[in-house]
C-alpha cells in the first residue's frame, strides 16, 4: 500500500495540490497561493486570539530532499543547469509549502556552500526567497582513518564518523527568511558515542564492537545535532535538529540500530541539561529520525519517549511522513515544538515525480 505523491495532507483538512506545468518554472499562480497562504496564517492568528495584536504565524518545515550526488560536485551541477527532475520537485515542494524556516536532511555540504546557496538562488528565482542559509561540517563522510565497522578494511564509506562516500554526503543545511545567530550555535557533533550518558555503543563479550581504537573514536552523530537560534520579529526560536541513521545495514551487534537509538535519546540528555546548554522557549525540535515509534527494524521507544516528552507537543500523531518500497509507509521526520507554542495547523506535502524524494515535507504554523 503507497501513499500518493503531490498531494497535500493537512491535520484539518486535505485538498489537491496545484501542480505546475513545467518543472523548471513556478507559474504566477504558484507565486500567488504562497502569498495568499502568509494572508490565510496572518488572519487566523488574528481570529484566535480574538482582538490582541498578533505577527503573522511562524510556519515551520523540515524535509529530506534526497538530493544527494555520488560524487563531490555533482549537485552543484544538476541544480546549475536547471533542468534536473529531482531538483525541480525540491523547488516545487518548498515553494508551495512556503515556510518561513526549513531545515534540509540529504544535501551535499562543501566548504563554500556552493550547492546550497545553488538551490536557495533557485528558490528565491521560483518566488521562495531564503536570504539566511546555513550549513556546518558534518559527519557525514568524514573518514576517521579507523576501520569503525570492523571488517577489517580502512577508508570505506562506513569508515567514516558517518556513512558517506565523500566528506559531506547528505548532509544537513538551515534555510531561513530570518537572520540566524551563528554566534550562539552548539553542535553537538563531535561528541564521542561512548561519552552519551547510558550508552548503547555494541559490546562484545565486555569488549567494545570493533576494538578499543574504535570505541575511543567513534562519534554519535551520523550527520550532526545542532542547536541554533534563529531571530523572528517576535524573538529568538531556537532549533533544535538532526539526521539519525537508519537502523538497519549492519550484523547481529546492530550498531546502527542502536546508534540510531542514542542519536535520538541525545535529545532527551541535552533538555535534561546534561549535554550543552538546553534551549530556553520557544524552541522546535525538527529533523529525520530515520526512527517510526511503532514500526520497522529501529528502537521505537527512542522516538516515543522523545513524543512524551513533558516540554514537547507532537502535531500529527500517527501519521507517516515517508514512503519506502521495502516497507512501506513510516513516521520518521517529526516537527516537535516547545509547549509554549500555539500550533494554528500542521500537514505535509507530499514530493511529485519519479525521482521526487520519498519523504513527505513536515510543516507546522506556530504562534504565541
Amino acid at each position: 500500500m503507497g501513499i500518493p505523491s503531490g498531494q497535500y495532507d493537512h491535520a484539518r483538512h486535505r485538498h489537491g495540490a496545484g501542480g505546475r506545468d513545467d518543472p523548471r518554472q513556478t507559474p504566477p499562480r504558484l507565486r500567488r497561493s504562497a502569498y495568499a497562504g502568509r494572508l490565510i496564517r496572518f488572519l487566523l492568528a488574528l481570529l484566535l486570539l480574538t482582538g490582541t495584536a498578533q505577527a503573522e504565524p511562524l510556519r515551520i518545515a523540515t524535509f529530506n530532499i534526497e538530493l544527494s550526488r555520488k560524487g563531490p560536485g555533482l549537485l552543484l551541477r544538476d541544480i546549475l543547469r536547471g533542468d534536473d527532475p529531482a531538483v525541480a520537485s525540491v523547488i516545487e515542494t518548498i515553494t508551495s509549502a512556503d515556510p518561513d524556516i526549513i531545515a534540509l536532511q540529504g544535501i551535499d555540504y562543501d566548504l563554500e556552500q556552493a550547492a546550497l546557496n545553488a538551490l536557495a538562488d533557485a528558490l528565491t528565482a521560483a518566488g521562495a526567497p531564503y536570504p539566511h542559509r546555513f550549513a556546518a561540517p558534518p559527519n557525514a563522510g568524514r573518514q576517521s582513518g579507523v576501520d569503525l565497522d570492523g571488517d577489517g578494511k580502512l577508508g570505506t564509506p562506513r569508515d567514516a564518523q558517518g556513512y558517506g562516500r565523500f566528506f559531506g554526503q547528505g548532509a544537513m543545511a538551515i534555510l531561513s527568511r530570518h537572520p540566524i545567530r551563528e554566534a550562539e550555535f552548539q553542535d553537538f557533533s563531535t561528541l564521542l558515542w561512548r561519552d552519551l550518558p547510558d550508552t548503547l555503543y555494541p559490546m562484545i563479550d565486555g569488549t567494545p564492537f570493533a576494538g578499543a581504537e574504535a570505541h575511543a573514536t567513534q562519534r554519535l552523530s551520523s550527520n550532526g545535532h545542532w542547536s541554533l537560534p534563529i531571530q523572528t520579529p517576535e524573538g529568538p526560536v531556537t532549533l533544535l535538529t538532526y539526521h539519525a541513521t537508519p537502523p538497519v545495514f549492519d550484523g547481529p551487534e546492530d550498531r546502527n540500530g542502536r546508534r540510531n537509538h542514542d542519536e535520538t535519546i541525545f535529545w532527551l540528555h541535552h533538555l535534561a541539561g546534561k549535554i550543552g546548554t538546553p534551549p530556553s522557549p520557544p524552541f522546535v525540535l525538527l529533523g529525520d529520525a530515520n526512527l517510526d515509534p511503532q514500526r520497522g527494524d529501529g528502537r521505537g521507544e527512542a522516538i516515543a519517549a522523545l513524543l512524551s516528552h513533558p516540554t514537547l507537543q507532537a502535531p500529527l500523531p500517527h501519521r507517516p511522513t515517508v514512503n519506502w518500497s521495502q516497507t512501506g509507509p513510516m513516521r520518521v521526520d517529526y516537527i516537535l515544538p516547545s509547549r509554549d507554542w500555539q500550533v494554528l495547523d500542521a500537514g505535509f506535502i507530499w514530493p511529485k515525480g519519479e525521482s521526487a524524494s520519498r519523504h513527505a515535507l513536515v510543516w507546522v504554523d506556530l504562534t504565541r
